[in-house]
């Protein structure tokens, strides 16, 4: 491995050379008893694939839990709060200076989802104004504009499937008539800001609702037979037809010259459901989202899209016990709210730490390890190996990292994995200069931990 490296050609090799390499999101939702605290979820969340979480709200508690995590946060304006921001941008601004700036930049917040399924959501005392949600939007955005931070936090809206007129077959999706004009200007906006397209796709309600029509495995991500579409795309599942359907709807609008990132906030699949939710079983569950996690990971686009890589967003991280509607809407988390696990989906992190050992646990009917005040900088496992090996001349060159460990018959040398090197490297560069976030940010590519990475006779330094 070339350790040799200028000071010009490292920050050129960051930017040159970036890639998007997908991780995996996680739904973070708290309307639940005795769930574990924020502290604790973000924690725990450190040591694995997660690198990406979307809460339905500001939280302050989880915003303050997660900052210096390097995970990124997607956060929320409800539902109800959507026509007060509409109302002056005046409003949008104090709600953003009282919620948002007090955390950022520690905590790193990408996007601000404005109301959810906000277009097809029934309020009982009071029709929600589709307009309204437009002009939230948009004075949220001037309020970043302004600041400054247009680039770094987009806003944008979680759509249900439902403001489609029909999903099936993909190549002809178009929303619903009645929502047309709202849409147009949604999509317009999210074209000119580079905001994602945010569609909460749940293949179980579909086959749920007609399991006559739906193959089982189809829904469950398997690799069914596959499904033909009339335009001659084949598709083995049923969420990659799902994202084709919205994307089609866009391009009917007339956006299909028009770059659009396609986001999967919500996906995921019951544990347990009312009577007539058979396949709201526990296996299924865990087929799906294992399936879903691997899909995040795997960097692949649609039949329609192949090169656009999608970013999912696993539904959910708890069961949540106070949530209103049927059984199967209380049992979509991965755990449940006293800590313990559902099913086993496999989370862990090999470069994160080696204290997981695979097992992701909130502790639960566990002896508890007292975490002390230490934190170590490691890679992120999912950062491109190009970048990677940038990072790693750098702190082996310039930044002044003694690297004869990570050398060959070093103690550090096993694993011979780039990821692994530099993992070392940055943490020495990290502690040298300081435990501060900036310091393990590496152009996005260091992840904080509070694990111990040392593992066999390599020893991460600490202070």
């Amino acid at each position: 491995m070339s350790l040799l490296c200028s000071t010009i050609v490292f920050p050129l090799l960051v930017l040159l050379l970036l890639s998007p390499v997908n991780g995996v999101g996680i739904n973070y939702g708290t309307i639940g008893s005795n769930l574990p605290s924020p502290k604790k979820v973000a924690q725990l969340l450190q040591s694995t694939i997660i690198d990406k979480v979307k809460i339905y709200d500001t939280n302050p508690q989880i915003l303050e839990a997660f900052s210096n995590t390097a995970i990124d946060l997607i956060v929320a304006v409800e539902n109800s709060h959507v026509s007060n921001l509409s109302a002056t941008r005046s409003a949008a601004d104090e709600w953003f200076a009282a919620r948002i700036l007090p955390f950022i930049p520690a905590t790193s917040i990408v996007a601000i989802a404005v109301g959810n399924e906000y277009l097809t959501t029934d309020n009982d005392d009071d029709k929600l104004d589709h307009n309204a949600l437009v002009q939230a939007m948009q004075n949220l955005h001037s309020v970043l504009l302004a600041r400054g931070l247009d680039r770094k936090i987009k806003v944008t809206t979680p759509h249900s499937m439902a403001v489609l007129a029909s999903s099936f077959p993909p190549s002809s999706s178009t929303f619903a008539t009645t929502l047309l004009p709202i849409m147009t200007s949604i999509v317009g906006f999210l074209a000119d800001t580079g905001a994602p397209f945010m569609v909460n796709a749940y293949p179980y309600f579909a086959y749920r609702d007609n399991p006559g029509m739906v193959n089982l495995e189809y829904a469950l991500l398997g690799n069914a037979t596959g499904v033909r579409d009339p335009k001659g795309y084949v598709y083995t599942n049923m969420l990659d037809a799902q994202i084709d359907a919205i994307r089609s709807a866009v391009n009917a609008l007339g956006f299909g010259n028009r770059t659009i990132k396609i986001m999967v906030s919500e996906s995921g699949w019951p544990s347990k459901g009312d009577k007539g939710e058979t396949a709201a079983t526990t296996d299924n569950a865990r087929t799906y989202n294992t399936r879903l996690v691997e899909r995040a990971q795997s960097n692949k686009g649609t039949p329609m899209s192949p090169k656009d890589n999608i970013d999912i967003f696993v539904f959910a991280l708890f069961n949540e016990n106070k949530k209103q509607g049927g059984t199967s809407e209380r049992n979509f988390g991965i755990f449940n709210g006293d800590g313990s696990k559902v099913y086993d989906v496999d989370l862990s992190c090999q470069f994160c730490s080696s204290n997981t050992n695979g097992k992701i646990s909130f502790g639960f009917g566990e002896k508890a390890s007292l975490r002390g005040p230490s934190v170590w900088c490691v890679a992120k496992p999912h950062a491109d190996e190009k970048v990677i090996q940038a990072v790693l001349d750098f702190c082996c060159g310039p930044g002044g990292v003694d690297c004869r460990e990570i050398y060959e018959n070093g103690d550090c040398f096993q694993p011979d994995k780039i990821h692994a090197h530099a993992s070392y490297a940055m943490n020495t560069y990290y502690q040298m200069h300081g435990r501060n976030y900036w310091n393990c940010d590496f152009k996005g590519t260091g992840l904080v931990t509070f694990s111990d990475p040392s593992y066999g006779r390599c020893f991460y330094s600490q202070q």
